[in-house]
């Protein structure tokens, strides 16, 4: 059974950092790459980051550019995205998700077979 366990989310102050975590585990594959979304309340669900398991290349929403990075630790099948200066618009429930198969990053939710139970992440003004 596939399973997708985030982590790390919190409340922070507008300026302050949050690590996120996302343990994998019972992916039979790999070729998939795992992305981090995010869902504001009233807003849809936005791609965040997305990081290949297959060559490390990685993808970024152009807003969060320079403050949000991804990483995995592939012994460990976990997948990281730090966050810095966090804003208070970037409130929201977080999500990793698992898209297979692929080699590359792809943006579109839908394209996402596995999905984490989210964590929530709340930044204060």
């Amino acid at each position: 059974e596939v399973q997708l366990v985030e982590s790390g989310g919190g409340l922070v102050q507008a300026g302050g950092s949050l690590r996120l975590s996302c343990a994998a585990s019972g992916l039979p594959f790999d070729d998939y790459a795992i992305g981090w979304f995010r869902q504001a309340p009233g807003k849809e669900r936005e791609v965040v980051a997305c990081i290949s398991r297959v060559d490390g290349s990685t993808y970024y929403a152009d807003s969060l550019k320079g403050r949000f990075t991804i990483s995995s630790d592939n012994a460990k099948n976990t997948v990281y995205l730090q966050m810095n200066s966090l804003k208070p618009e970037d409130t929201a429930v977080y999500y990793c998700a698992a898209d297979h198969p692929t080699m590359l990053c792809r943006r579109l939710a839908t394209l996402y077979d596995y999905w984490g139970q989210g964590t929530q992440v709340t930044v204060s003004s």
